[in-house]
């Protein structure tokens, strides 16, 4: 029996765990699986081309709110075609809701509820036992589905039970471990949550399944081993265990290899004797921890039954930050019950006061099966029909707000989450606006009224529109915002740029007698710059010599002149040097 499995993954870049787990528990009894990963951006018709041409018997689909949509159209096509072929759905997007999935998909024979490694495989024996013998599939036996019987009449089995984790195989084949190597490679410990937020699908399992740690560190070490670039634990909580999640980062602090891991940790819940571990042991940049922070309004946190101790929380993550070896990724939910516009802006500013190195902003999404959705009249939620069920309204904040809040999210990820412009956001959300939540929304009105929102940009035009956007509302200190942006453009250069946004402060004949003066007496710039011995034509080819209104450091406010520069052949920022103009006046008389 031919076999197929396929999802859609947001990017191509993804892989998809749960299908190698399927794939994994299933192939000793059915050895000829196909494992196909597609992206939601891939034409229908060329992801069902392509599983139509492989001549499947039965095709699963792993399914989620940013895919089921793209799926459906696949689903149709296939059926179609092929009228024969058998089509089963499993994921968090079908196991809840299951039977009003069957009913509206005609098209599907059955749906997998939750854990699906060894249902899948009993309904795949059930599909053989049929095709083998010409006897309907008793599906009926099957524990965890909902099916159609012999009268095309939609029916549910009971529960299955849970599964023993370290029953099942390795989902990582030695043949697939080459095709994973630069793609983001997700990885469990564990599967299950302690904690019952209402918002979320993993709060409706209850209590925290382990597989054993020998076999999760022996897993770690073949990815590292094939070159795996990057590993991300799906664990809901991965630091709820302290001992486990010890032993792991002494591992991995131990084996890396230049392997990154990215971490979904609770943070108020890490203990200071382990953020004291990671700062003692953790090589710079191999971990990487996400944060769910969600909301700092107590009647919200208690609404959605999250328990959260703000003051921990935040203790550990400038532990962390202080540390310097790990970035820190904290998420929000805009839309949370009972959480208006200002409320939200106060835990925007809130969790920006920590500085993460990337602040998701994220909107609340009606999952099915969370609570939050069962009681969506009594808040007055509004929400989107379909996936990824995203939130309009709810009676405490209006759609007007729920946009403009999106234009926070805009402007956020292109400017502070993208890194384009550290030290100029700094300033700005420091000494220009009265919260770092204000100067992100103001931008994002500013952003949307010019309909810069429907056109693309390239570096220089975030630069540009950021300085139209500042003088445009009589930013004070403007000069030296210019100043700040002139660093951070020229930092996100790996050789000399070929064009800036700004007009140059030094004409050409300055910038000659400059270059000369440097290549003459380079100590004027400082010893480390004189130790680099360049040439006059050096300087020419591989600097940029500009001036800016304060010292770089400690933001005196004297004109000074700066070098950037980019050594050839090493593809890294460049080296800035500095000096007080006034030391070059002579030359420039």
């Amino acid at each position: 029996m031919k076999i197929v499995l396929a999802t859609l993954n947001a990017k191509y870049i993804h892989t998809s765990l749960a299908l190698r787990y399927l794939r994994a528990y299933a192939r000793e009894d059915f050895p000829d699986i196909d494992l196909c990963e597609y992206t939601i951006k891939d034409p229908a018709l060329s992801v069902a081309a392509d599983i139509h041409s492989r001549k499947p018997d039965v095709v699963g689909f792993s399914v989620y709110i940013w895919n089921i949509q793209e799926t459906i159209p696949i689903i149709q096509m296939l059926r179609k075609t092929n009228p024969q072929i058998k089509i089963v759905l499993g994921g968090p997007e079908v196991s809840y809701d299951s039977r009003m999935w069957l009913e509206r998909l005609p098209e599907v024979d059955c749906i997998v509820i939750n854990e699906g490694e060894k249902t899948f495989h009993r309904v795949l024996t059930e599909m053989k036992r049929e095709s083998e013998t010409g006897e309907r599939a008793r599906l009926d036996l099957v524990p965890g589905i909902v099916y159609r019987d012999v009268e095309e009449r939609v029916q549910q089995t009971f529960p299955a039970d849970k599964m023993k984790l370290d029953e099942i195989p390795s989902p990582f084949d030695d043949d697939d471990l080459p095709t994973l190597v630069n793609r983001v490679v997700y990885f469990e410990c564990s599967r299950g949550c302690p904690f019952s937020c209402s918002y979320c699908l993993s709060s409706i399992e209850t209590g925290v399944r382990y597989f054993d740690l020998d076999r999760t560190l022996s897993e770690l070490k073949r990815l590292i081993d094939a070159g795996v670039k990057t590993v991300k634990f799906v664990d809901r909580t991965f630091n709820i265990h302290r001992r486990y999640a010890l032993t792991v980062f002494d591992f991995l602090i131990k084996n890396h290899n230049g392997t990154i891991f990215q971490f979904e940790i609770t943070a108020d819940i890490l203990k200071p004797d382990v953020v004291q571990f990671l700062a003692e042991n953790a090589p710079p940049g191999i971990f990487r921890f996400e944060i769910g922070v969600q909301s700092t309004n107590d009647i919200t946190n208690d609404i959605v039954q999250r328990r959260q101790n703000w003051e921990k929380l935040t203790n550990t993550v400038l532990g962390v930050k202080n540390s310097g070896k790990i970035d820190q990724h904290l998420d929000l939910i805009a839309g949370l019950p009972e959480e208006d516009y200002a409320s939200f802006r106060k835990t925007f500013n809130d969790v920006f006061e920590l500085r993460p190195e990337e602040l998701q902003l994220g909107f609340l999404k009606m999952l099915r099966g969370t609570g939050v959705r069962a009681e969506a009249e009594k808040y007055g939620y509004q929400y989107m029909d379909n996936a990824p069920y995203e939130i309009l309204s709810n009676n405490v904040l209006s759609f007007d707000d729920v946009i403009r809040i999106k234009r926070v999210e805009d402007v956020l990820e292109k400017y502070w989450n993208a890194h384009r412009a550290d030290r100029t956001m700094e300033y700005l959300v420091s000494s220009e606006f009265q919260t770092p939540f204000d100067f992100f929304q103001e931008f994002g009105d500013y952003w949307e009224e010019r309909g810069w929102n429907r056109i693309g940009h390239q570096l220089e035009d975030l630069f540009k529109r950021l300085q139209q956007f500042l003088e445009a509302r009589g930013t004070k200190s403007m000069d030296v915002v210019l100043g700040l942006m002139k660093l951070d453009y020229l930092k996100a250069f790996k050789n000399k740029p070929r064009a800036i946004w700004w007009e140059r402060t030094l004409d050409k004949q300055a910038s000659s007698r400059l270059i000369q003066t440097l290549a003459d007496s380079p100590e004027m710039m400082g010893a480390e710059f004189a130790a680099l011995k360049l040439t006059e034509q050096d300087i020419h080819k591989h600097c940029l010599l500009e001036t800016i209104p304060f010292e770089p450091g400690t933001m005196d406010l004297h004109v000074h002149l700066l070098v950037a520069y980019y050594e050839p052949g090493q593809g890294r920022e460049p080296l800035y040097f500095h000096a007080a103009m006034s030391a070059f006046d002579p030359v420039l008389a």
